[in-house]
């Protein structure tokens, strides 16, 4: 059974009324940051994602319909949805940014550097030509890994993985 409040909300929501949607943020924006909030963990995303929550509730209102839920389970569904896709669009941006601390680069070690075999583009030229593509996109055009693989249209993972190669080739060069 609903609450008068909750009978006087679905009224102005299936009217159109832009009380309604004060009337909401009132009553269940505090509810609804908490189950964001426990989704997201990032106070930040959460904001976004409430925000974003309480614009589709008013763009959807008229898809109410209270035969199916009771007000606050429908709420709670839109604001659950809308945190994780907003959570999954932060882990994309973030996964995409450079990771500073966390290369996939494979490290060579200077030390043992024979200085007479220094000439990296001679050299370059002596491994396979598929492994010389990838490595003059990262390192000779400054592409990141994502825009070789797009440029290239080679998969991301054989970008990887031939990067991997093309290293491991170069360092018997210079590590004989």
């Amino acid at each position: 059974m609903r609450t008068p409040l909750e009978e006087h909300i679905v009224q102005l929501l299936e009217k159109e009324d832009s009380s309604a949607i004060n009337l909401l943020y009132e009553n269940y924006a505090d509810s609804l940051y908490g189950v964001i909030l426990k989704i997201t963990i990032h106070e930040e995303i959460a904001e976004d994602a409430l925000q974003e929550t309480f614009v589709k509730i008013w763009k959807n209102a008229k898809s109410y319909d209270s035969k199916k839920s009771k007000l606050f389970t429908w709420l709670y569904r839109i604001a659950r949805n809308t945190a994780i896709d907003k959570l999954r669009s932060y882990k994309k941006r973030f996964d995409k940014e450079v990771q500073i601390d966390k290369s996939d680069v494979y490290i060579l070690p200077t030390s043992n550097l024979n200085q007479d075999v220094i000439d990296l583009k001679k050299h370059l030229a002596s491994i396979d030509q598929k492994y010389q593509i990838v490595l003059k996109a990262l390192y000779f055009e400054g592409m990141t890994q994502q825009e070789a693989s797009e440029e290239l249209n080679i998969p991301l993972g054989t970008i990887k993985s031939r990067l991997k190669i093309g290293l491991r080739e170069l360092k018997k060069i210079y590590n004989p």
